[in-house]
């Protein structure tokens, strides 16, 4: 497991990956601060001990020309977002071009987006993701719109057959907006499972993979001490029937459970209570993968 970076950490990789950029492409086109203010504030805050978190986000444009003969033209450009929390978090990109059609936009944003958060968690990523558009982007103009909107519609099809279960952990989990998020959320995604709070924090949710795959990336914009995905189960259903994912919930709805062993500040829950309920499930075998012990 790796230890989670502090902010300052974070924010000294983001300061050593903008000079980076900034002597790789030192023409003004290829790479262009939008935010002098905010880069000024972030290189502070990493210099200075006492100095203040910075209070906005680090952008720039960086533009590429993708190698393809007869794009020779064009030119994607990508507005580049660095959260506080980058590169623990992934980058927030957009590309655009004039050529790209509205959904073809959406398609290719989507795509690298996927991308991102398979490859960029935890390591500066800005010069992969541009490699990425580089090679990538020049082939979703060519994209027909009959096509993309078909491939779409398949696309949602084979994603509605896919049954997910996502175990979460969490460091802790107290505030209690964030405890309210997570069952909004859940409910408005039509997903089951239940959220223990406390510490340490434990969140499963099931139900469509593509709504449990934005139930993760809203949780995890938040701001955690730590937090990750422990186990992921994925089912292939056929047919992917209401009724056929209704057959793989283990949990009827999604609800707070505390499992409160010592009262005072319902700290630290009883992990014995969580076995027996995670048993009565027929999840038993998760608790070692969270907790590394055998239950009883």
């Amino acid at each position: 497991e790796t230890t989670r970076m502090t902010g300052r950490e974070e924010a000294e990789m983001q300061v050593s990956e903008l000079d980076l950029l900034s002597s790789m492409f030192p023409y003004d086109k290829e790479f262009v601060v939008t935010d002098q203010l905010a880069v000024a504030e972030l290189k502070n805050y990493v210099e200075n001990p006492s100095a203040e978190m910075p209070s906005s986000k680090v952008q720039f444009i960086l533009n590429v020309k993708p190698e393809v003969s007869n794009a020779s033209m064009v030119e994607f450009s990508m507005a580049c977002a660095l959260p506080f929390r980058y590169p623990t978090v992934p980058p927030e990109i957009t590309v655009r071009s004039s050529l790209l059609s509205r959904s073809q936009q959406v398609h290719l944003n989507s795509d690298l987006k996927m991308y991102l958060m398979e490859n960029c968690c935890g390591e500066p990523c800005m010069l992969s993701a541009r490699e990425w558009v580089k090679d990538h982007a020049a082939a979703y103009v060519d994209k027909e719109l009959s096509s993309s909107s078909e491939s779409a519609s398949n696309a949602m099809q084979s994603e509605d057959t896919i049954f997910t279960r996502l175990w979460i952990y969490s460091h802790h989990i107290y505030n209690k907006q964030k405890r309210k998020n997570i069952i909004d959320w859940a409910k408005e995604l039509s997903l089951t499972g239940f959220s223990m709070p406390g510490k340490p924090g434990v969140v499963c949710v099931e139900g469509l993979q593509s709504s449990c795959e934005e139930f993760w990336s809203r949780i995890r914009r938040l701001t955690w001490k730590r937090i990750l995905i422990r186990h992921r189960e994925d089912v292939s259903l056929e047919g992917g029937e209401h009724a056929e994912i209704q057959k793989q919930r283990k949990f009827s709805t999604l609800e707070e459970k505390c499992f409160d062993a010592h009262g005072t500040r319902g700290n630290h829950m009883d992990l014995g209570q969580l076995y027996r309920f995670l048993e009565e499930k027929g999840c038993a075998d998760i608790f070692q993968m969270y907790f590394g012990v055998e239950g009883h």
